[in-house]
């Protein structure tokens, strides 16, 4: 059965310095991204893009949100099969290339699951299972690049 859901998000500029855009250097990359009912996100650009490299910026959270969404399906299916996970960190990396227009896109993203696993019989499964989340993981499937694992399962 297929559904539809709906996300909304307001995203904020909050760079106005008094003159607007008058030239790139009169403004900042600040914005805000409010969700109804959440913390608001403050955020920038890249610091390569003349932004703030304190705040999160849009390729940092394309990024995180593939390896948040992979983590989700991933612990999903971990416990329809029997592995049981406790804990799970990822050191996600993403590859953009800019091309000498100016703009650019993503050519890769690669998550590094580690995931401790609870006996050392889970690993093998445990490592397999990554395929079946990136199966179902709606961030991957919307992307027009490769999302790749590097999966480490690990008992304590």
């Amino acid at each position: 059965m297929e559904r539809i859901h709906n996300f909304k998000a307001n995203v904020i500029w909050t760079g106005n310095k008094g003159q607007g855009t008058i030239d790139a250097k009169a403004y900042d990359r600040y914005h805000t991204i409010r969700i109804a009912g959440k913390k608001d996100i403050e955020c920038s650009t890249d610091p390569a893009f003349s932004g703030d490299a304190t705040k999160h910026n849009p390729e940092d959270m394309l990024v995180s949100a593939l390896s948040a969404c992979h983590m989700l399906w991933y612990l999903h299916i971990c416990a329809d099969n029997g592995v049981i996970v406790t804990n799970y960190i990822d050191n996600a990396e993403g590859i953009m290339l800019q091309v000498a227009t100016g703009g650019g896109h993503f050519t890769e993203v690669t998550l590094n699951p580690i995931v401790t696993v609870k006996d050392a019989s889970m690993i093998e499964k445990a490592n397999a299972l990554h395929a079946k989340a990136n199966e179902k993981c709606f961030i991957a499937n919307s992307c027009n690049f490769p999302v790749k694992h590097k999966p480490q399962a690990i008992t304590v």
